[in-house]
């Protein structure tokens, strides 16, 4: 026996100590010794009791070890006890360890103050067998759960949660970790279990309760989940399962709770679920399920949250839905849904969310929205639907949020919803609207964001708008106003893209002329009575006269229309844009480019060359003129049609807008909405603008790309392949928003059709596979999206890193994040260092040289909107040094 505790000893263990192999008892704690543990300790064959820990209360005398745990500890076989707490070690527990077969007694509360503790591995001892309750979280455990932990039978509780581990088990609670990985199969045979986190499970008859979310989960989840028919809670959120929705679901009439959203899980959606008289809350958004709604779900009485966005869900809205009284949340959208919205959704009293954007229904917005008295949250953007905006959405007096955005709605904009006092954002952008500015709209008391841009509403600023304190954000840009701006905070502090492009709108903005003060505004100041008497007697003579003037000029143009129409259809120099006359618009862009003088000239492409036109509306557009063909030459031709083919199928706010064509085998014109902010290659090679292109400029142009892209992949039908992903063909306003631009090789992806057409591209974008396939999908876009990433972030064309990038193993070590970023600008901190790096994780995740390895847009687009990492374990992880100096491993 060798007692030197508490005795002042300093320095390391002397080896000499180490050498008496006949030593049984040796206790050294609450010393100073410090040092790693050496490997000679392996020798001590008889020693039954070691204690090296350094717990002294006021921490005036404690050892220090530090270090890993050595694996000849292992050989110490007669081991019944061992303390090596409260030290400084750290590293796996070595596997060795289980060989100390003797050591029993229990397991020390001061485990836990094993704050580096990576891996513990006691399951070789006999007494864990009759181990029943055993919690380990709130630590750094790491690496996979053993699968002989499915031999403690009698195991009714374990808490692994707050850790890092790698694969997972029961009570079991494992939400919030970076599970990843199988489950071991033996986990079936702890039949005591009623709250589960993990799978394999077909014996757990009493599983009521099974939570999987957060984690890193690969494979399918357990086909017979639900065999016992007790499942009451199912949640496997944000993971990576994929295969089927289990069938056992289908008949699961027991489930109140059902979350699976997140993953990839595939399958037909009518024949996965039938009528749950139980469900309350279901959400099955973001994986990849199709087929179409079935009318069942109106069956469910007691669904409250009925979502199922971001899927390929096609088909109609079953009228049927309205039957479940009791839904709250609404969510079917960026899905294919076609056809109208149901009326019958007018009788779901207690909605309080109904989110159909994103999808391709068309027809009238139906009025019966308007009973819905509890509706908070309306998004019916980016649809196909035309009409007029129903009055009745003024009755929904707690809205607080409605877009109708990205439709072709017609008409006014009704009066009555001046009414919505609750009313905080408004969106009625990217329509068809004409129209004055309804007065009620200035006395919104909540409005904080309006936005009524790129519509044809005409007329003044309603003068309400100058009482109008609450708002912050305003766009009302490409309409027909005309007249002084409010004078409020969000009118003067808007930037002038929010204002440009209307007849005549000044005020002291920067960008609008100065108001003449010879004209005051007639609706910013009330006249007296007589005033108001003569006005309106003038207004009645006029009146008359402009319905005389105007029934006489309607028959002529009618007159007219019936002689030219024969002409007309044998013209080739036919001219479609939208709002305007075609012929007139085309006149005015031969004076405004004399005659395409190279002068107007902003860039030059393989298929043309675009010019700069001010038309006498002082409306400034893009001009592309195609190159003209030459005999027996097809392909300008093709990319013409196919760009004026995609871009009128797709509406985005972050594609480049076209209005109109005018086709002719000598003289091809594409017009464009003009963009200040020029192309994305030339602002990275100016020195000065890339100056000014700071980080957080440079996020926003990449989450627009991201957005642009994950649209046409997965909420086009069918989905557009853009094909050319460059710097070149991504174009910015004046706050450098960005717009995806040159859709000459874009192609329709039809699932029923081959989809093999020739190269097309921009050398060093185009993903590796087309040099031996020609076969065009989604992830060619990904990879072009990768190398377009990685160019904003380093200001150049990342051929250098890409090349490095090309093997599926990497082999660059300590690679610093701040010798690849821009060097022009300082290096980010904090939470933009952070960004900075997620994006370059993504854009690497973009690069696999295995298609199906990279992510899809829709995931990345998500990713980017997060900032929180849920994309695939396949991408090339790069992980923090120290923030300060940026440093990246990549592995």
């Amino acid at each position: 026996m060798l007692h030197l505790s508490h005795n002042n000893i300093s320095g390391r263990i002397p080896l000499e100590i180490l050498q008496i192999t006949s030593l049984q008892y040796f206790m050294v704690s609450d010393n100073l010794l410090n040092g790693s543990l050496p490997q000679e300790i392996g020798a001590l064959r008889e020693l039954i009791f070691l204690a090296l820990d350094g717990n002294n209360v006021l921490f005036l005398l404690s050892n220090s070890f530090f270090g890993s745990i050595p694996q000849e500890v292992g050989m110490m076989r007669s081991l019944t006890q061992l303390d090596l707490s409260s030290n400084f070690l750290i590293g796996p527990i070595p596997s060795s360890i289980g060989n100390l077969s003797n050591i029993s007694g229990s397991i020390p509360e001061e485990l836990g103050l094993l704050k580096h503790l990576w891996v513990l591995q006691l399951l070789n001892n006999r007494k864990m067998v009759e181990l029943s309750n055993l919690k380990l979280h709130r630590n750094k455990l790491s690496g996979p759960i053993p699968t002989t932990i499915g031999n403690l039978t009698k195991l009714t509780t374990l808490s692994l949660k707050l850790n890092e581990l790698s694969a997972g088990l029961s009570s079991i609670d494992l939400q919030e970790n970076k599970l990843s990985g199988s489950i071991p199969s033996t986990i079936g045979n702890l039949t005591m279990i009623t709250i589960l986190g993990l799978v394999e499970m077909n014996n757990l008859t009493r599983l009521t309760n099974l939570q999987l979310s957060d984690n890193n989960f690969v494979g399918q989840l357990p086909p017979q989940i639900c065999q016992s028919g007790t499942l009451v809670y199912f949640g496997a959120i944000n993971n990576h399962f994929i295969g089927p929705i289990p069938k056992s679901l289908k008949n699961c009439s027991s489930l109140f709770r059902l979350r699976l959203d997140g993953n990839h899980l595939t399958g037909n959606i009518a024949e996965d679920f039938d009528i749950y008289p139980n469900l309350n809350y279901i959400d099955l958004s973001s994986n990849n399920l199709y087929g179409e709604l079935s009318s069942k779900w109106g069956q469910c009485h007691n669904l409250t949250n009925l979502k199922i966005s971001n899927n390929k869900i096609f088909g109609s809205i079953p009228p049927e839905i309205g039957n479940a009284t009791m839904l709250g949340v609404l969510d079917l959208s960026s899905n294919h849904l076609v056809g109208k919205i149901p009326k019958d959704l007018g009788r779901l009293k207690s909605l309080l969310k109904l989110l159909l954007n994103n999808n391709q229904l068309s027809g009238n917005i139906p009025s019966e929205i308007g009973m819905l008295s509890v509706l908070e949250h309306c998004n019916l953007a980016a649809n196909n639907l035309s009409g007029l905006i129903p009055k009745q959405l003024g009755e929904c007096s707690r809205l607080l949020f409605l877009n109708l955005s990205r439709n072709t709605l017609a008409g006014s904009i009704p009066y009555d919803i001046g009414s919505l006092q609750s009313l905080q954002s408004l969106d009625v952008s990217k329509n068809l609207l004409v129209g004055e500015i309804p007065p009620k709209l200035g006395g919104m008391k909540q409005l904080e964001t309006l936005n009524l841009s790129h519509n044809n509403l005409s007329g003044s600023i309603p003068s309400t708008f100058d009482d109008s304190t609450s708002l912050t954000s305003i766009d009302i840009s490409y309409n027909e106003l005309e007249g002084p701006i409010p004078n409020i905070t969000a009118f003067h502090t808007a930037p002038i893209a929010a204002l440009q492009n209307n007849r005549g709108l000044c005020g002291n903005v920067v960008g609008l002329k100065a108001c003449s003060k010879l004209i005051p505004n007639p609706l910013s100041k009330r006249s007296n009575k007589f005033l108001v008497i003569i006005l309106l007697s003038l207004l009645g003579t006029l009146f008359i006269v402009f319905v005389i003037v105007g029934v006489s000029l309607l028959l002529c143009r009618r007159a007219k229309k019936r002689e030219d129409k024969p002409r007309e259809a044998h013209n080739d120099n036919l001219f479609a844009i939208w709002s305007y006359d075609g012929k007139m618009v085309y006149e005015n862009i031969i004076e405004a480019t004399e005659n395409f003088n190279s002068k107007y000239c902003i860039g030059v492409g393989g298929y043309g060359s675009v010019y700069k036109a001010v038309l006498p509306t002082r409306q400034a557009v893009a001009v592309k003129k195609l190159h003209p063909l030459l005999d027996g030459e097809k392909s300008n031709q093709k990319a013409f049609t196919s760009e004026i083919h995609t871009l009128t199928e797709i509406r985005h706010c972050n594609i480049v807008r076209l209005y109109g064509f005018c086709s002719h085998p000598k003289r091809s014109l594409l017009v464009y909405e003009f963009l200040e902010g020029g192309s994305l290659v030339k602002l990275l090679k100016s020195e000065e603008g890339a100056k000014a292109f700071d980080w957080i400029k440079r996020v926003n142009v990449i989450k627009g790309v991201a957005n642009a892209l994950s649209y046409m992949h997965h909420d086009c039908s069918p989905s557009i392949i853009h094909r050319d992903i460059s710097s070149k063909n991504v174009l910015l306003d004046q706050e450098y928003e960005a717009h995806i631009s040159d859709f000459g090789t874009a192609r329709l992806l039809k699932p029923d059709s081959s989809n093999w057409t020739s190269l097309a591209g921009t050398f060093g974008y185009m993903a590796p596979e087309l040099a031996y396939t020609m076969e065009i999908n989604e992830k060619c876009d990904v990879f072009s999206f990768g190398v377009l990433t990685l160019e904003i972030i380093m200001g150049k064309h990342p051929k250098d890193l890409i090349s490095s990038l090309s093997s599926p193993i990497i082999t660059i070590r300590d690679l610093l994040l701040k010798d690849v970023l821009d060097q022009r600008l300082s290096l980010p901190t904090n939470e933009a260092a952070r960004e900075m790096l997620s994006i370059a994780n993504i854009a690497i995740a973009c690069l696999h040289t295995i298609p199906q390895s990279r992510p899809t847009m829709q995931q990345v687009s998500q990713e980017l909107s997060t900032q929180k990492s849920h994309l695939p374990n396949t991408l090339h992880t790069i992980t923090f040094g120290e923030v300060v100096d940026l440093r990246v491993s990549i592995v």
